[in-house]
């Protein structure tokens, strides 16, 4: 008989611990509690929330951060998650658990870096973004620059050169809401072929100034978003479609829109009603943001709807169109020498005068914009990588997996799929 029920017990008790274990979503409300909460102490952590507001902090800020309180949190989500009885999950649910532990390393490693700790920042990308950025040599950007020489019209250095050539492709002020407007939603209407979004979705544009960045867009939740841009510095022809594209459609705006419809709305995932930006999202958020002005504009349709449609709209000459065309592709070969400039100043091996100096010779800045690029790195750090690399990681894999400029069916397939389902940089092989 005490055989019988030691055996019952035994079995009662495997099954209460079978119960207790942690739900996804369960660790989803405690992981945008926490979030929400770490928020209050950097306002750059936060890019968006739209979950319910009964889970925004009740507490007031303290004077300090309570980072080991933070901690501890995070590291006992990261244990509830190894501990989810995964029976039964699907691919989609697998997809969700790994992402899940992965944000919530980059939150304790953001907790950490608040509290002072310091990372390289090789180490900084990897805890914060999943992934290795890849290292660019002197020689690399010297071989650029060689090209560029050999190119770039009129007299002077060439940094000089360049900017004073490029100046005669600067949208008015008076002009810039007509261009950009009539960009964004060339890119809407281009996306918008190939997946459908809620009736109600919209945008806000807004120029602004004072700010490190170029443009942000500020999604609102319910497929709204607040797009603005930066004109501290001057706004050339062709950034009317990048920007476009990457804040609006099928950028950043697009990607908000499909998670909040996809996965908060129709998998009641709400983990994914708030966006902590120093994490994996941001990396594919980047990426699939400057690789969707391909995949809007492939081939010569960007050029061309620039030639035919913005510049007469900027009053700029179409007639130059090709060649400075030609030149900003060949002068985007420079971008990681921003990665690298960002690498070695926070890591200590250049000081801020020489990080932008570094900027002038290899991004061909002005001094202004070389030290508003520091700035940039100032407040976010190794986010930089997430631009370039990001792209990189992104075109990749769906060029890898077929979605080529000659399949554009397969390439919107795959598009789509990376900004409506979990995923992470890890995961682009």
């Amino acid at each position: 008989m005490k055989y019988f029920i030691t055996i019952i017990f035994i079995a009662l008790l495997f099954t209460s611990c079978k119960t207790q274990s942690p739900s996804m979503d369960e660790i989803a409300e405690s992981y945008v509690r926490l979030s929400l909460e770490i928020g209050l102490y950097d306002s750059d952590f936060i890019d968006a929330y739209y979950g319910p507001e009964e889970w925004k902090p009740k507490v007031e800020k303290s004077d300090s951060l309570p980072s080991d309180k933070f901690i501890n949190q995070a590291n006992a989500l990261l244990k509830q998650c190894e501990n989810v009885d995964q029976t039964n999950y699907k691919e989609i649910d697998k997809a969700r658990l790994s992402l899940m532990k992965k944000q919530l390393i980059a939150v304790k490693t953001k907790v950490e870096m608040m509290a002072g700790k310091v990372y390289s920042f090789d180490e900084e990308a990897r805890l914060l973004y999943d992934t290795d950025p890849p290292h660019f040599t002197e020689d690399y950007f010297d071989n650029v620059l060689a090209e560029l020489e050999k190119t770039v019209p009129g007299k002077g250095d060439l940094s000089t050169r360049y900017n004073e050539y490029a100046s005669q492709f600067i949208i008015k002020k008076d002009k810039l809401d007509i261009v950009f407007k009539k960009a964004i939603d060339e890119g809407r209407k281009r996306t918008m072929k190939y997946v459908d979004l809620p009736e109600n979705e919209n945008f806000v544009l807004e120029f602004v100034s004072n700010k490190s960045w170029g443009g942000y867009n500020y999604y609102q939740g319910n497929s709204q978003s607040l797009i603005q841009i930066n004109t501290d510095s001057p706004s050339f022809i062709q950034r009317a479609i990048d920007t476009g594209c990457h804040e609006g459609y099928p950028g950043h705006h697009f990607l908000n829109a499909r998670l909040e419809q996809n996965l908060v709305n129709k998998m009641g995932w709400k983990e994914f009603s708030v966006y902590p930006l120093f994490t994996p999202m941001s990396l594919i958020a980047e990426g699939t943001a400057n690789y969707g002005i391909e995949v809007a504009f492939p081939g010569e349709e960007k050029i061309t709807f620039e030639t035919e449609v913005l510049y007469p709209l900027a009053g700029l000459d179409p007639a130059k169109a090709v060649q400075y065309s030609k030149i900003s592709e060949l002068r985007s070969k420079l971008g990681y020498a921003g990665n690298e400039a960002a690498r070695k100043y926070l890591n200590g091996e250049i000081s801020r005068e020489d990080a932008a100096k570094w900027n002038e010779k290899y991004l061909l800045m002005t001094p202004k914009r070389a030290l508003q690029r520091i700035s940039f790195v100032d407040q976010y750090r190794s986010y930089v990588i997430n631009y370039n690399w990001g792209k990189d990681l992104v075109k990749k894999f769906i060029e890898s997996n077929g979605g080529t400029a000659d399949n554009p069916e397969k390439r919107w397939e795959l598009f789509i799929d990376l900004v409506s389902n979990p995923h992470s940089a890890s995961d682009l092989k």
